[in-house]
C-alpha cells in the first residue's frame, strides 16, 4: 500500500528494476519485526535468484518457463522452481571426482537431532564418508521431551523407515487428541487446534513427543560404529587452496573434509567464523526474545489423561503450557516477560513452585494443582534466545553450510525447532546424494540454502510471533454475565479485543498447520495461498491488538515504526546508516 503512494521514492532510494518492486507491509508489535522479515526473504529471494542456483544479476530475467502452478496432492497455488541438477564439468579431474574408492567427505559439527539425523542418512551411501565432531565426551540422558510435529515425522519414514519404526515404540501422540488454549483465569476453552485433520488429509503421521534421549539414542544406535567422535568440539574453520575444508578443534587439532555442516546450536562457532563474528554477545546475531520460561517435568496424574494433549492458559502477561508427555509424566512450561539473566536477580525464597503459585494467584486450579506437585529439583527456568531470519547474512561459504539453530534458531511455542532442523537435513541429503564432482559442492548447498531460506524465516516468524501476541496481546476474554442482572466481566480494549480474536483464531491455526504439513519437502518457493491467509489474518488480528501491542516498544516517538524493529538488525543489515525511513514510515 505504501509502495503505491511513495513509487517516485522507492525508485530513486532503492533503484529497484521493476520486477522487483513489492508491498512493504508496516504493523505494530514487534512480532512483526519476525514476520515481516520473512516476507522480505520470500521477495528478496525469489527476486533476486535463480531456480535455487546463483544469485541474478539485475539485468538477467527472473525464472520464468521454471514456474509451475498447483499440484496434484497440493491444496495450495505454489510457485515451483526448476530442480534440475547442475551439470558436472567436462574438466574435472579424477582427484574431484567422488566414488566409492573416493568419497565425499562430510564433517557435522554437532550431534544434536538435526546433526545425526543428516549422519544418518548420508552413512547410508557408499560415496559418502561421515564424521559428526561432538564436543561433549559422552552421551547422558539429558533434556526433556522434544515434540516432532506431523511433517518431521513423515520426514523421518522417508529418511530411515527402521528409525522411524524404533521412534514410533517410544512416542507419544499428542495430535489425535484434544489441543488448544483455555481462557487462565476462567478455566473455559478459548480456542482448539485441529493437528488431526491436516495430518489425516495428508495421510501424515500425528504430532506427538518423544524424550530426546530416546531420540538420540536412536539416532547413534543406527550410525555406523566410529562415525561420532566425542570429546572434541568444533571452534572454526578455514578452506585450503584445493578447497578442503580444514575443522578447527577445541584441542588444536585439525579436521580434513570436502564440507563442513554447522549443526552446532544457536552459540554456532560454524557461524561466527562463517560471519567472522563473536559465538556471543550483541555483536553475534542472537537475541534476547524477552522471555524467561519455567519448566517442569514430573509423573502426575491429570483428571484428562488420554483425552487432551496440552492445553494453553491464556492471562495478562502471562502463559503457562501443560503437556502430556507420556507413560503417566507431564511437563509444564511457564512463560514470563522478563529482563535478561531474571533467574538470579528475582528472588525466590520460597523455591520456584511458590514463586509461581504467587505470580498465577487467580488463575486456573490445575495450573496450581500442577505446581504443587512439582519438586524442586523437577523445575528449571532458563531465558529464551532467538534469531532473526537470515536474509542479508550468509547460510554458507563455499563448502560450508549451516543447519537448525545455528541459522535459524526460533522461539518453542509451535515445537517446530527440532523438525525444521530435520527438514534441514532432509534437503541437505537430497541435494548431496547424487553428487559426482567436488566441483558441484558448494552450487549444491547454495540450492540448500535458497530451497530452505523462505519456508524456515516464515516459521521463525510464526514462533515469535505466537509467544508476543499471547503474552503482549492476550488478557482475559471479555464476557457479559447473565446473573443476578447483567455484569460485564473485563470490559476494557484488551479484553474485548482478545474475546474477538476468539473466531479468528481457529482460521489462523488452519492456514499455519496445512503450511507446515504440505510443504515439507521444500519443493516450492513460496505457497501463495498461505502467504495471503497468513497476512490477511495475520494482519487482522495485529489491527485488532495495535492498542496495547504498540507497548512492546516498536512504536517510537509520533508514531513512527523503526526500520530495525520491523525488520530486524540481521534481515535488512544493507541499510544501515541510511537517514529518514522512519519519517517515511
Amino acid at each position: 500500500l505504501l509502495y503505491r503512494s511513495h513509487r517516485d521514492f522507492f525508485e530513486t532510494q532503492f533503484k529497484l528494476p521493476e520486477k522487483r518492486k513489492g508491498i512493504i507491509l508496516t504493523m505494530t508489535s514487534s512480532s512483526v519485526a519476525w514476520i515481516a522479515a520473512a516476507v522480505w526473504t520470500a521477495w528478496a529471494s525469489v527476486s533476486t535468484t535463480s531456480a535455487f542456483g546463483t544469485p541474478s544479476l539485475p539485468a538477467r530475467k527472473v525464472v520464468n518457463n521454471g514456474m509451475s502452478f498447483g499440484g496434484a496432492r497440493s491444496i495450495y497455488t505454489s510457485i515451483s522452481l526448476s530442480m534440475s541438477a547442475v551439470p558436472a564439468t567436462s574438466t574435472t579431474t579424477n582427484t574431484d571426482e567422488i566414488s566409492a574408492e573416493n568419497p565425499l567427505r562430510v564433517l557435522i559439527a554437532g550431534a544434536g537431532v538435526g546433526g545425526l539425523a543428516l549422519a544418518n542418512s548420508l552413512s547410508k551411501h557408499d560415496h559418502i564418508s561421515v564424521t559428526v565432531l561432538e564436543r561433549t565426551d559422552e552421551f547422558k540422558r539429558f533434556g526433556g521431551p522434544i515434540q516432532l510435529a506431523s511433517n518431521a515425522l513423515r520426514i523421518i519414514e522417508e529418511m530411515d523407515a527402521d528409525v522411524s519404526k524404533k521412534i514410533m515404540k517410544k512416542f507419544t501422540f499428542t495430535g489425535d487428541k484434544e489441543n488448544g488454549i483455555k481462557d487462565g483465569i476462567r478455566d473455559e476453552w478459548y480456542a482448539k487446534f485441529d493437528l488431526a485433520g491436516p495430518a489425516e488429509s495428508r495421510s501424515m503421521p500425528y504430532t506427538g513427543v518423544i524424550e530426546r534421549p530416546d531420540l538420540q539414542q536412536i539416532y547413534l544406535d543406527a550410525l555406523p560404529k566410529g562415525v561420532v567422535k566425542n570429546g572434541d568440539g568444533v571452534v572454526g574453520y578455514s578452506t585450503a587452496s584445493d578447497g578442503t575444508i580444514k575443522a578447527k578443534m577445541e584441542s588444536g587439532t585439525e579436521v580434513d573434509g570436502d564440507v563442513l555442516i554447522g549443526a552446532d546450536g544457536i552459540w554456532s562457532s560454524v557461524r561466527a567464523t562463517m560471519r567472522n563474528e563473536p559465538v556471543r554477545g550483541d555483536e553475534s546475531g542472537v537475541s534476547y526474545s524477552g522471555y524467561t520460561v519455567f519448566a517442569g517435568e514430573l509423573n502426575y496424574d491429570s483428571f484428562d489423561n488420554g483425552q487432551v494433549g496440552y492445553k494453553v492458559y491464556i492471562g495478562p502477561g502471562q502463559y503457562f503450557v501443560i503437556t502430556d508427555i507420556g507413560n503417566g509424566r507431564y511437563q509444564w512450561y511457564a512463560f514470563l516477560a522478563r529482563a535478561p539473566g531474571s533467574g538470579e536477580t528475582e528472588e525466590k525464597p520460597d523455591g520456584s513452585s511458590l514463586f509461581l503459585q504467587n505470580i498465577f494467584t487467580g488463575w486456573s486450579k490445575d495450573i496450581h494443582h500442577i505446581l504443587k506437585a512439582t519438586k524442586e529439583n523437577e523445575i528449571e527456568q532458563r531465558d529464551l534466545y532467538d534469531r532473526p531470519p537470515s536474509v542479508i547474512k550468509p547460510w554458507t561459504d563455499g563448502n560450508v553450510a549451516l543447519l537448525g539453530d545455528a541459522v535459524h534458531a526460533m522461539m518453542p511455542n509451535l515445537g517446530q525447532g527440532g523438525c525444521q532442523a530435520i527438514e534441514d537435513a532432509f534437503v541437505i541429503v537430497e541435494e548431496l546424494e547424487g553428487i559426482t564432482s567436488k566441483k558441484e559442492i558448494a552450487e549444491k548447498l547454495k540450492r540448500y540454502r535458497n530451497r530452505r531460506l523462505i519456508r524456515s524465516a516464515a516459521v521463525q516468524g510464526l514462533s515469535r510471533f505466537a509467544s508476543d501476541i499471547i503474552i503482549r496481546g492476550f488478557d482475559t476474554p471479555a464476557k457479559i454475565v447473565l446473573k443476578d442482572g447483567i455484569q460485564f466481566e473485563n470490559f476494557n480494549y484488551a479484553g474485548i479485543v482478545t474475546k474477538m480474536l476468539q473466531p479468528i483464531l481457529p482460521l489462523f491455526f488452519i492456514i499455519q498447520f496445512n503450511f507446515l504439513y504440505e510443504g515439507w519437502r521444500n519443493k516450492t518457493a513460496i505457497d501463495l495461498v498461505a502467504t495471503i491467509g497468513f497476512l490477511t489474518v495475520g494482519g487482522l488480528i495485529l489491527f485488532l491488538g495495535a492498542g496495547f501491542l504498540g507497548e512492546a516498544g516498536v512504536v517510537g516517538a509520533g508514531g513512527a515504526v523503526g526500520l530495525e524493529a520491523l525488520f530486524g538488525t540481521e534481515g535488512l543489515g544493507f541499510l544501515s546508516g541510511f537517514e529518514g525511513f522512519s519519517g517515511f514510515l
